[in-house]
């Protein structure tokens, strides 16, 4: 008897664990943030307990998942209001290589070793640090590569991240990110100037800008 209540829970949990993890969104295993991470461990363990001992009721642990399950949902709105939420659950991209040279005090900010960085170079075919135009250690962990050959030359200004207009956004939520623009050796003003060109006056009813790889820039609206 004892052996037919195990088999019911584990198909029962299985399929409560399917639409939990649907229902939280899509998002790529080996992409998870740390939030993602630590809420995943912690609905596998009430999983695996709730069924294990069939004598304890399986509502007991089932509304410990379902707890989980609101705060993560929770939090998964609050981040699509604000940035500063984002950075908080999610962190940010943090820069350890720039035009060849490694910072090595973000490293350790990030307790992030050479022998991790060595081993996402060799991933991403790099053979030379000096080679590398930005390497950027992303919010999961991954170590994203631009080398010198990547940047695109537009005018007289060098525009790193062309062909990757998603990494550094120029406008993100409404709000200019002045530190991209830095890096790309843009102003504010530039950026409004060209905004106007195209029609566009308020910069905060544009969710996310970048620039492309011919200089030109792509916009998207706030939805109505």
């Amino acid at each position: 008897m004892e052996y037919y209540t195990i088999v019911l829970r584990t198909i029962f949990v299985y399929f409560i664990l399917i639409g939990v993890f649907r229902l939280m969104g899509k998002r790529e295993i080996g992409k998870l943030s740390v939030l993602d991470f630590v809420v995943s461990i912690m609905i596998a363990e009430l999983a695996v307990i709730s069924i294990e001992d069939p004598k304890v009721p399986m509502l007991k642990h089932l509304i410990g998942i379902f707890v989980l399950f609101l705060i993560q949902i929770f939090l998964a709105f609050l981040s699509l209001k604000s940035k500063k939420v984002r950075e908080i659950v999610d962190g940010k991209p943090s820069i350890i290589i720039e035009n060849g040279h490694i910072n090595e005090s973000e490293m350790k900010r990030q307790r992030y070793n050479f022998d991790d960085l060595l081993t996402q170079l060799r991933e991403n075919n790099v053979r030379n640090v000096t080679d590398v135009e930005f390497g950027i250690l992303e919010s999961t962990g991954k170590l994203s590569v631009i080398t010198k050959e990547d940047s695109v030359k537009t005018g007289d200004s060098e525009i790193p991240y062309s062909n990757l207009p998603l990494v550094f956004p120029v406008i993100l939520d409404g709000k200019i990110q002045e530190e991209h623009l830095k890096k790309l050796d843009k102003t504010s003003l530039w950026l409004r100037q060209e905004l106007r060109k195209m029609g566009f006056r308020d910069t905060k009813k544009i969710t996310l800008c970048t620039i492309n790889k011919n200089g030109t820039l792509y916009v998207d609206q706030k939805d109505e």
